[in-house]
């Protein structure tokens, strides 16, 4: 199925008008690619996942500390790289869906570079506005995220946020951010005469978004609602070299080696940790 191939209502699973934002600001969202149902699925896997236990260079949640209810982060931290480990996060990152539309924003056969799936309870802090490519490193061009929603995403529970336009400029060099509001230690400050815009989202939806957009989230500043979400990063087959870290696949899960490019690493650098957790 091709991105302009009518989806099970009929309506072109990337319509026009999303391809003219992308390319305009930079970022543009499918409504309900995925159903509820498979949501659902996800969010059951990534329950049991948590219930598990931590799986070693993927997912290592800390036991809460004695003294208070601690950083939820530490009990729910994100996790790394879950198609990995699950057949089912494997899936999801390759899903033709996802793999019809992102062809139609690059213009090329796509390959997958990475996964994440972020559970971000109730308070917890967000990731301060940055760049993706400045951790993927990809060379010539830029990479591309699909970012999942997995429930409701508001600005209440810390969604999304993004700079229109900026996917047309440089990386920046990040300054670094209010600890108290992000568990990453990069900040891209919106440049001047632009701003931050939130972007709320239903399950089932996905935000498309250039490598070079500065985006980021807030806390969670809701009483009781988590804001989970599935990630993917792609880029061009036409990608010479990317980050060590990013372990790239076809659309039909061939592993297709690229040559390493420097200064790469996982996305998001946190925080040192103080004292004993």
């Amino acid at each position: 199925m091709t991105a302009t191939d009518s989806g099970a209502a009929g309506a072109p699973i990337l319509p026009r008008a999303a391809r003219r934002q992308f390319e305009e600001a930079g970022f543009a969202v499918v409504r309900g690619l995925f159903g509820y149902d498979e949501i659902d699925r996800l969010c059951a896997e990534f329950a049991a996942l948590h219930a598990s236990g931590p799986v070693p260079g993927h997912f290592e949640p800390r036991p809460p500390r004695g003294d208070g209810p601690g950083d939820p982060l530490h009990t729910h931290p994100r996790v790394m790289q879950p198609h990995e480990i699950s057949p089912l996060a494997r899936a999801f990152l390759l899903d033709a869906r996802l793999g019809a539309v992102l062809e139609a924003l690059l213009g090329e056969e796509v390959l997958a570079a990475q996964s994440m799936f972020y559970f971000k309870p109730p308070g917890a802090r967000g990731q301060a506005l940055h760049q993706d490519n400045f951790y993927l490193r990809a060379e010539p061009g830029t990479c591309v995220a699909a970012w999942v929603a997995c429930e409701v995403i508001d600005r209440d529970n810390g969604g999304l946020e993004v700079v229109p336009g900026t996917h047309r400029m440089d990386l920046f060099c990040p300054e670094e951010a209010d600890e108290e509001l992000s568990f990453a230690r990069e900040y891209v400050p919106p440049p001047p005469g632009l701003r931050a815009v939130p972007v709320d989202l239903a399950p089932g939806d996905v935000l498309f978004f250039n490598g070079s957009l500065v985006h980021g989230s807030r806390p969670n500043r809701s009483a009781d609602r988590f804001r989970r979400s599935f990630i993917g990063h792609y880029v061009g087959r036409s990608t010479r070299r990317i980050g060590g870290y990013y372990r790239t696949l076809s659309m039909s899960g061939e592993g297709v080696p690229l040559p390493e490019s420097e200064g790469a690493g996982p996305c998001g650098t946190g925080f040192a940790p103080h004292g004993p957790h």
